[in-house]
């Protein structure tokens, strides 16, 4: 679905010289995958993010999406951010409905289809109230039911749980495990927990501090359960902790 070549990004600081954010990404993504993006802060972790959904471009190298180059935000690619990304002037059902106005349904089939999400993520109760009468883990599920109602291919994410508390921050994650095994789209997480990362993703890409460089590729194999107790669970947050904290050599 999406391969990315020797990606690099600079940008100029205000004194004019040149920072180097990313350097020499390669990474292959193939349909159905779910892959977490883990590295320290300030590692380019969001800014890659921004260059897959097409909003960034790249200073070196060359992003393909479905063999083609990306040239703008495919269609079938949908974005959650940090902040939701929520209008608050607008309701639930017509902040889901928002996501939904590319496909030029017929009024009455897309509201079918955001009440179909917004009760896949158990909020079809709340349609008529806006974000600012939502909880946090609400309006999040608000966001991942507007970007799902497209159904996209694939679902960039960039820290989509971080200000949750830690219990709400875990039922979000498993909802959009079973989210994943239903509509087997493409999933790619950006985060800070190693957790999380592995949680959810069944590759798990690791950054170096700044300039991002690839260290490793952690594949976690498809499990059926992904289960927070079990001893694989932690051998593999143990082996991104390692890498991590082993720094700069990618290999």
């Amino acid at each position: 679905m999406y391969r990315l070549i020797n990606v690099s990004l600079s940008y100029q600081s205000n004194n004019r010289s040149s920072i180097e954010a990313l350097c020499g990404i390669n990474l292959h993504l193939n349909p159905g995958e779910r892959w977490s993006l883990i590295g320290p802060s300030g590692s380019g972790k969001s800014s890659l993010l921004l260059i897959m959904a097409g909003l960034l471009a790249p200073t070196g190298g060359q992003v393909l999406f479905r063999g083609n180059p990306l040239a703008g935000p495919p269609p079938e690619v949908a974005l959650i951010l940090q902040d939701y990304g929520l209008f608050p002037w607008k309701t639930v059902c017509d902040n889901v409905l928002l996501g939904l106005a590319a496909k030029n349904l017929p009024k009455p089939a897309a509201r079918e289809q955001a009440f179909r999400f917004l009760s896949m993520l158990g909020i079809e109760e709340h349609w008529h109230k806006y974000p600012g009468q939502l909880s946090g883990g609400q309006r999040q599920r608000v966001a991942i039911a507007r970007a799902l109602a497209q159904e996209p291919a694939c679902l960039l994410m960039d820290e989509p749980f971080s200000a949750l508390d830690a219990l709400t921050r875990e039922q979000l994650q498993a909802t959009l495990l079973g989210l994943w095994k239903d509509l087997k789209f493409t999933m790619f997480l950006v985060t800070h927990s190693i957790e999380e990362a592995v949680f959810l993703g069944n590759k798990i890409a690791v950054l170096s501090p700044a300039p991002g460089r690839l260290i490793h590729v952690l594949s976690a194999g498809e499990q059926e359960e992904t289960s927070r107790n079990s001893s694989r669970f932690y051998r593999q947050c143990s082996a991104v902790r390692s890498l991590l904290e082993g720094g700069n050599h990618a290999h």
